[in-house]
């Protein structure tokens, strides 16, 4: 089909030099698919190459400790990808004899692994036509063929995924894959894509109809939830502080965080709170300060924070402190980290 081969045409002329199109070992495929779901390939190239230079293959994953392989995830966000990347990586070695499995169907049955990344490894890695649709292809798709069928519905899914499967080179879907998710990254951008020079544009029924701006359509996201985070830096005598795990199934599970104070609205004044800040870092006496003045908000998928950091002093001995200097040692969310920074402990 002529979709498909001038798309790979298109691609060895102006494809990325990018580390993980220089292999096929799954492992390496799977890292760089893992790490680059909801990440730009700016963003997430630095971190490949510190997994790839701590974890050289899946074993060394495998026998990694769960807060190592979250601090080095640090900053990336949506750290579920990294849980389930430690959890896939031990299930591999102890399930699977340390050799992933080499069909779209056996992918799908690993932890955290979906419809796209398995595409994505069975036809990199083992040549399978299996088509991708991520982002970047959803894009193409809907322009070259002006569909305006919401991405993120039911219906939306399964025929974006049937026009993958149309437009596939079954002769070499490796390259193909790879094509298409270059093409929409680099060529069909979601703002301002470069129509005028596109090798598709005669057939491009988005650019006939005038519509390329308008597609992909989305369904409206899912209503944002406000929440408010007063943290609790206890200082003591210049030499200890507290951190805490978060647990449960919540946002950062597995990473530390200072002791929280979560309250429906913003404090405006905090010895209010008195009884509650003692309850919750176990400490009678103390001076708190406010540190920024202007709240921060930090905005995830689904919920803004609105982040204050109180400094608490005391020259009590804290029972479950840890000295100052090792802070920085911990796994933590990218919002206490910049804190950290800022603070300069």
């Amino acid at each position: 089909m002529k979709f498909s081969k001038e798309i790979i045409h298109w691609y060895f002329q102006n494809k990325r030099d990018l580390p993980w199109r220089k292999t096929k070992d799954p492992y390496r495929i799977w890292l760089s698919e893992i790490m680059l779901q909801q990440t730009r390939v700016a963003q997430g190239l630095p971190y490949y190459e510190k997994f790839t230079a701590a974890f050289p293959t899946v074993h060394d994953l495998a026998k990694a400790e769960e807060s190592q392989v979250l601090k080095l995830w640090q900053g990336l966000g949506y750290y579920s990808r990294a849980r389930n990347l430690h959890y896939t990586a031990k299930d591999i070695v102890n399930n699977y004899n340390g050799k992933f499995p080499n069909t779209y169907a056996a992918l799908l049955k690993l932890k955290g692994v979906g419809d796209y990344t398995a595409s994505a490894i069975a036809s990199i890695c083992f040549d399978e036509v299996a088509p991708v649709v991520d982002g970047n292809v959803y894009r193409v798709l809907a322009r070259y063929f002006d569909v305006d069928t919401p991405i993120n519905s039911t219906e939306g899914i399964k025929l974006f995924k049937k026009l993958a499967f149309e437009v596939v080179d079954h002769d070499d879907p490796a390259n193909f894959n790879q094509a298409i998710m270059e093409f929409g990254a680099v060529q069909c951008k979601p703002q301002s894509p470069y129509c005028i020079i596109c090798p598709l544009a005669s057939s491009c029924e988005g650019l006939k109809n005038q519509r390329v701006n308008m597609l992909p359509v989305k369904l409206k996201k899912t209503k944002i939830k406000n929440r408010w985070f007063n943290y609790l830096v206890v200082i003591a005598n210049e030499q200890q502080t507290l951190l805490e795990e978060r647990k449960g199934k919540g946002i950062w599970q597995g990473l530390y965080q200072f002791p929280l104070l979560e309250t429906t609205k913003e404090v405006e004044n905090i010895e209010q709170h008195q009884a509650e800040i003692q309850e919750i870092i176990n400490i009678q006496d103390f001076s708190i300060t406010q540190f920024n003045e202007k709240t921060i908000v930090h905005k995830l998928s689904h919920q803004h924070l609105y982040t204050t950091f109180w400094i608490v002093e005391t020259s009590n001995i804290l029972k479950n402190g840890i000295p100052l200097r090792k802070i920085r040692e911990y796994p933590v969310p990218i919002l206490i980290g910049n804190f950290i920074e800022a603070f300069n402990f």
